[in-house]
């Protein structure tokens, strides 16, 4: 970036070019972004963020249980995700199935158990 030259200067203000200005809002904006990643990345490498492969993207997406998936994501067996989460099985099976939509008790605990945000496992409205 060259060297900006303001036009007019008082105690409170500064007048540029527009040129100038929109170059120094571009690099704002460029020194925003990485810093974003900057961000990102530390919350990757601490574990507390994740990617989720598209094929999951799609499927909740698509409206699956987004219980189901998470367990699924993590390798759990629904009997292990119950017991992990102190519901019982046929319940979690109601969940996953959307026969029940569970209370916010048995998500919370599901959501503990899975590792992440309740938000992550409220049904989505479509």
């Amino acid at each position: 970036m060259n060297a900006i030259r303001p036009l007019a200067r008082t105690a409170k203000t500064v007048t540029l070019a527009r040129d100038d200005y929109e170059a120094l809002i571009e690099a704002l904006d460029e020194a925003r972004d990485r810093a974003d990643v900057r961000a990102l990345d530390a919350r990757l490498a601490a574990g507390e963020t994740e990617f989720l492969p598209w094929q999951m993207v799609k499927r909740l997406a698509a409206g699956e249980s987004p219980v189901r998936l998470w367990r699924q994501r993590r390798k759990l067996s629904a009997r292990v995700l119950a017991a992990k989460a102190k519901i019982a099985p046929t319940y979690l099976s109601e969940i996953e199935t959307g026969k029940k939509p569970g209370s916010m008790r048995a998500l919370a605990a599901l959501a503990r158990a899975l590792g992440v945000a309740l938000d992550d496992l409220a049904p989505r409205r479509r």
